[in-house]
């Protein structure tokens, strides 16, 4: 059932060809680990990390300033930069793994995929590129907050 349905629903096929067997029988087994038929707690595990991805690095983007759109838990962040220049220069700057997005430059975005694989070395790592291309850009479009460290320098203290 799953099979016909999408090779009668999928964007592929509407357009070009229909989905390959293997690409279906690789939809087909990540579905089954994803809900434990495999017999694991592996995809509840994937599940759960790539939400908590997700969540922390769409949380330290907002927090730098960043107009991040999208759902939490999704691992898909359109970061908001509004002008073909700005994006082509952030594009520029932070290549590795800042991919084009299908609107229309007028509204341009930076868009960030975060994956269950990411370490959180990896995901601290690109924030600190992204905040670096950021600042030269000046795509920071709302006040970052400020860390705690500078807050308890200030005598405010933070539980």
């Amino acid at each position: 059932d799953l099979i016909e349905y999408l090779k009668h629903n999928c964007p592929a096929h509407l357009y070009a060809t229909s989905i390959s067997p293997p690409a279906a029988q690789q939809i087909i087994s990540s579905i089954k680990v994803i809900l434990g038929e495999d017999g694991s707690s592996r995809g509840a595990q994937k599940l759960a990390r790539i939400r908590e991805n997700s969540n922390f690095f769409r949380s330290e983007l907002q927090k730098m300033g960043f107009e991040v759109l999208g759902d939490n838990d999704s691992p898909v962040m359109p970061i908001m930069l509004y002008n073909l220049q700005k994006f082509l220069h952030f594009h520029e700057s932070a290549s590795n793994g800042i991919g084009f997005s299908s609107h229309p430059f007028t509204v341009s975005r930076a868009r960030i995929c975060i994956s269950a694989a990411h370490t959180r070395e990896d995901l601290i790592k690109a924030l600190e590129v992204i905040s670096r291309v950021g600042d030269m850009v000046g795509v920071k479009y709302f006040p970052a907050e400020p860390k705690k460290q500078q807050l308890e320098g200030e005598g405010i203290k933070m539980d």
